[in-house]
């Protein structure tokens, strides 16, 4: 993703649809916040060819990505993996919870109080806003988004949290200074994995099926 307006527009609009189709899915309002994960991505993607369109800088678009990659993103993974959770697995996400919540706050008063500014750096998007500890900050993220699916007691949600960790890896190697742009892509496609999640959760269960034969 991340190489054009193009691409990145095409790209959120196809995770979006996949998105939508998440959220009609779902078994239940607890299942919401993850189901609609795919399409909070598709619509981060949508926003950053805007980002392009306007040839990076400090405006609006640039804001608004900030704003759901940095505090929406860090609060909003811990909350969905803790509304799906049996109440067996809930304690040990509230580490990752309390790491989200803290840094989203932080993140937020940042992002309110300075500027963001986005550079179009070839096929890339590099993001700068002035954050203290950004080491401690970046920690926290990652333990809030990926720690709280690893810690999941479902299959399919740590398998996600396995692909967006070695995403994570990959993009900091490869991209040190669009991290965040790049993983973030990155993560929205392997989001796509929460559509086998949402039809896993909405199948009958061999206890609820109904016979048709004797």
């Amino acid at each position: 993703m991340c190489f054009s307006a193009t691409a990145d527009l095409v790209a959120g609009s196809a995770i979006a649809a996949v998105g939508v189709a998440c959220v009609a899915r779902a078994r239940g309002t607890a299942d919401l916040p993850l189901a609609g994960l795919p399409l909070l991505l598709g619509v981060h993607q949508i926003v950053e060819s805007l980002v392009w369109r306007s040839g990076g800088g400090q405006g609006p678009a640039t804001v608004v990505w900030a704003a759901i990659a940095l505090p929406l993103l860090a609060v909003w993974v811990p909350v969905g993996v803790l509304c799906v959770a049996p109440r067996r697995a809930v304690r040990p996400l509230l580490v990752p919870l309390a790491a989200g919540l803290l840094t989203a706050a932080v993140l937020a008063y940042r992002l309110a109080t300075h500027p963001v500014t986005a550079d179009i750096r070839g096929h890339t998007v590099g993001y700068a806003v002035s954050l203290p500890g950004a080491e401690v900050l970046v920690a926290g993220y990652l333990l809030a988004t990926i720690g709280s699916l690893l810690l999941s007691a479902t299959g399919t949600l740590r398998l996600l949290g396995v692909l967006v960790a070695i995403g994570a890896a990959l993009c900091w190697l490869l991209w040190r200074t669009e991290f965040i742009s790049t993983w973030c892509a990155f993560a929205a496609v392997c989001s796509l994995v929460l559509y086998r999640w949402v039809r896993e959760r909405s199948a009958p269960r061999a206890a609820d099926r109904v016979p048709t034969g004797w």
